[in-house]
């Protein structure tokens, strides 16, 4: 049960260390891959935040996606 739990530790700070880096690899291609890496990470805090808020509290509110727009 340990070793499943430290694996999950591992695999999400991989991850997070992945995430850290890709801007920079995507920074050698010029502005255009950078800025279409910022909008997807945009839409997928977006989305979260909806399942967070639909997921735990049941409601359906949309307030914060308001204000995005």
């Amino acid at each position: 049960m340990q070793s499943k739990q430290s694996n999950k530790v591992f695999v999400f700070l991989l991850a997070a260390v992945g995430l850290l880096l890709v801007p920079l690899f995507a920074q050698q291609f010029g502005n255009g891959p950078v800025r279409i890496i910022d909008l997807a990470l945009l839409y997928v805090l977006l989305a979260l935040g909806l399942n967070i808020v639909v997921g735990y509290a049941g409601l359906l509110d949309l307030g914060y996606v308001a204000f995005y727009a």
